[in-house]
């Protein structure tokens, strides 16, 4: 039997309208994401920024993940063509760009994830994304298959969402409310109301756009809520998360608290 090159079923089920939950990935550990991948969630995101990630260790993560039906994603550190190069050539076909803030750098974003004559991705014919050489139709359909979320998270990058949102080539549009919640004098607080608001109108802009709108949530209950507000990929919440919630809760039910 012929080896082909892998599908991405993630992005058909967003860009056909589904809702679709994740967990978001900090760990280092190949133990955690094998098993994160087999409890349901619709996509795991394994994310090189803000944790001690690296190019080596985000392979890893994601071979081991591969145990479950869940699908994969990865965030690069940064919006940058080798780091994008790099994460792609490890198998990633779904990335989440940090820090997008204008409609230019939205089309970079897209353009380091395709081939010439469409982007500018370096080729290589031995990489883990094209089965290591073996799956002949790869560079075929490789283009076609990577999936674009950019992230907006900046009160400059909420202004230009409209234009940001219309670059061809970009799947959807993520809202971090940790640091759009920064950039509008209140950090450590999404759920202030100037930052409640932000987030709706940016929900109406993305969807007007016809786009898909993303979300970071704090738990279930923040989950719910932004999925009846019409958010479509959605965080549910984090590996470190749920572990110290988790851990905290199992200490304070054994000494009676």
């Amino acid at each position: 039997m012929p080896v082909t090159a892998p599908r991405n079923h993630f992005k058909r089920r967003l860009l056909s309208g589904e809702t679709v939950y994740g967990l978001w990935m900090m760990s280092a550990s190949p133990v955690l994401s094998e098993a994160a991948s087999l409890l349901g969630y619709d996509w795991l995101l394994m994310d090189s920024e803000h944790s001690v990630v690296d190019i080596g260790g985000l392979q890893p993560l994601l071979q081991a993940a591969a145990a479950g039906p869940t699908a994969l994603l990865a965030r690069p550190a940064w919006n940058d063509p080798v780091l994008i190069k790099r994460v792609l050539d490890i198998g990633a076909q779904t990335l989440v760009l940090p820090f997008v803030q204008t409609a230019e750098e939205a089309r970079q974003a897209v353009a380091s994830t395709r081939y010439p004559p469409q982007g500018r991705r370096g080729v290589s014919a031995a990489t883990r994304a094209g089965r290591f050489g073996q799956a002949a139709d790869y560079f075929s359909v490789a283009n076609d298959e990577i999936c674009v979320l950019v992230q907006v998270e900046t009160r400059e990058a909420l202004a230009a969402i409209d234009e940001i949102a219309a670059v061809e080539g970009v799947d959807g549009v993520f809202i971090g409310p940790s640091d759009l919640a920064a950039s509008l004098g209140h950090i450590g607080n999404p759920g202030h109301e100037e930052v409640q608001a932000a987030l709706k109108s940016a929900l109406a802009r993305i969807i007007a756009s016809g786009k898909a709108p993303g979300i970071l949530a704090s738990g279930g209950a923040t989950a719910r809520l932004y999925a009846e507000w019409g958010y479509r990929f959605i965080g549910v919440t984090t590996d470190i998360g749920v572990l110290c919630a988790a851990a905290k809760a199992s200490l304070a039910e054994a000494k009676g608290a």
